[in-house]
């Protein structure tokens, strides 16, 4: 009978998939928030929900994010520069993502 070591007993992803999503969107939430009640007054020009396209769009695309997120796990498990270079990745995607996701969910309002 063959020994395992304690790196093959690990599972690779040490997070369900679902959580990932959820801190992707809530972090996503938590910034558009902050941006839209610091906002002031809307243009009258603007429909009267306008508000609402940002609050789910921007979320989406964090919960876009933290399923990047997931699936660099294999890469991060591995260990040494890959663990570094799949960190920086998944930031650098994560941020694009939101600005995306900011920029789509804010258009025709104040990204005009």
């Amino acid at each position: 009978m063959t020994q395992k070591s304690e790196s093959q007993n690990r599972p690779v992803h040490p997070a369900p998939v679902g959580k990932r999503l959820l801190m992707g969107a809530g972090i996503g939430l938590l910034l558009i928030s902050f941006f839209l009640i610091g906002a002031g007054e809307p243009d009258p020009e603007w429909p009267t929900l306008w508000w609402i396209r940002p609050l789910l769009v921007v979320p989406a695309a964090g919960a876009l994010g933290g399923l990047f997120f997931y699936n660099m796990d294999h890469l991060r498990s591995q260990g040494g520069w890959r663990e570094v270079f799949a960190y920086v990745l998944s930031l650098i995607v994560f941020l694009v993502v939101l600005w995306l996701g900011t920029v789509l969910g804010l258009a025709g309002t104040m990204w005009d």
